[in-house]
């Protein structure tokens, strides 16, 4: 199971491109809403989420968390008590997780990525408190994964396909995609 949580005002490239990948790719994933199911992004578009944020069970199916970015969206997410809960449980698991844009920071904040390497949106490097700001516009340390910006949404939810159901299928997905 795959849980990407949406929080009024995240960046609906960052959830959206994703998801459908992850979805083309034969994932079991579930958009959860933070605070209900019809969560409105940061431009303007309304999504239907499969569960509210307080439906999400962790246990052993958990595979991945993904955290879109997005503003005011990020602050939702970190201020939600749910996804608190779902980041550390993956910490202490090694289980994936997926940040863009500046969704990073929440990891960052939580001292997650003190020993790892990572990337952002401009302007948040200083949250990051990593090892080392990657130059990769996708980087993947372990079991995180985090992503610069709505540019590379597609490139960030073909990352995540690879690590869940690894190279291959993430390949034919990306060619049947068209990507370069």
């Amino acid at each position: 199971m795959i849980y990407c949580f949406l929080a009024g005002g995240f960046e609906e490239m960052e959830a959206l491109c994703p998801i459908d990948i992850l979805r083309r790719g034969e994932c079991e994933i579930a958009v959860a809403g933070v605070g209900g199911k019809i969560i409105t992004g940061s431009h303007g578009v309304s999504v239907c989420a499969d569960i509210a944020d307080s439906e999400i069970v962790l246990d052993s199916r958990l595979e991945m968390i993904i955290l879109p970015g997005g503003m005011p969206g990020t602050l939702n997410l970190e201020k939600n008590a749910n996804v608190q809960r779902a980041v550390d449980f993956c910490a202490e698991n090694n289980r994936f997780i997926g940040a863009i844009c500046a969704a990073p920071s929440i990891l960052g904040h939580k001292g997650l990525l003190k020993d790892k390497e990572a990337i952002c949106f401009p302007g948040f490097e200083g949250q990051l408190n990593c090892k080392r700001l990657s130059e990769e516009y996708v980087c993947r340390d372990g079991s995180i994964i985090t992503a610069k910006g709505a540019g590379v949404a597609q490139e960030f939810g073909l990352k995540l396909l690879e690590c869940v159901k690894g190279s291959a299928v993430s390949e034919k997905i990306k060619a049947s995609l068209q990507c370069r």
